[in-house]
């Protein structure tokens, strides 16, 4: 009986293990394309999908399609965070908050068309933007989803005020490596603080220090000023 139990617990696992990986490669999801992909019964997926998202590791959309759930962008958050580019990233992260009072953070691409902050460095000022380390956000027409898309811009840097958050002023530079984007660095501030002028200033030194993450990863500075060029 026990040998039957743990047979029977390892499958439901491998199922919901299968399930929450179909529900990570899109966007979102309907509960028929999800149990077709995962080779299940609707109910045998519904089942599992339901207790997922009991414990935050699924969410589901008004439409019922099921999406990534918080839990899960967090855990991915912190294992992401583990890896090199977070230690690449925090020195330069810290030097932001020493030049701007602000506080800075790192992104990444996550599903789909998502971006996924893991790793910020707290600003000093009393008032400051905290904390979207483990959140996943929409690429669509933000800053960070240009940096991340490496599209080109003179400055070096995108800028937007109050289009994800109100009254929060965002500053943004992609960070290249060889071949594509590695993830995207920011200052993100009160709007009320960050006037033109200071945006620009702002922007260079996050674009100063995306650069310098890029170099540790192997991209030279000239293939990174001839990118700037070229748009190549």
């Amino acid at each position: 009986m026990t040998a039957i139990a743990s047979a029977g617990s390892t499958r439901s696992v491998e199922r919901a293990l299968g399930l929450l990986s179909e529900v990570c490669a899109e966007g979102s999801i309907s509960l028929s394309e999800c149990a077709r992909r995962a080779q299940l019964p609707a109910s045998t997926a519904l089942r599992l999908l339901r207790t997922m998202e009991n414990a935050g590791f699924v969410a589901r959309d008004s439409d019922g399609s099921f999406r990534a759930g918080g839990r899960l962008i967090q855990v991915g958050a912190v294992a992401l965070g583990r890896q090199s580019l977070v230690g690449l990233a925090e020195p330069g992260m810290q030097r932001i908050v020493e030049a701007t009072g602000e506080s800075s953070y790192l992104a990444i691409a996550g599903p789909g068309e998502t971006a996924i902050y893991i790793a910020m460095v707290e600003g000093t000022h009393a008032v400051r933007h905290t904390s979207w380390v483990g959140r996943s956000v929409s690429r669509t027409d933000l800053a960070v989803g240009r940096a991340l898309q490496g599209d080109e811009t003179a400055t070096g840097y995108f800028a937007e005020r109050d289009r994800l958050e109100p009254d929060v002023t965002a500053i943004v530079s992609s960070i290249f490596r060889p071949g594509g984007i590695a993830g995207a660095l920011s200052v993100l501030g009160p709007t009320y603080r960050i006037d033109d002028d200071v945006m620009h200033q702002y922007g260079e030194i996050v674009c100063r220090e995306a650069q310098a993450i890029a170099e540790q990863l192997g991209l030279p500075r000239s293939a990174q000023l001839r990118r700037e060029v070229t748009g190549k």
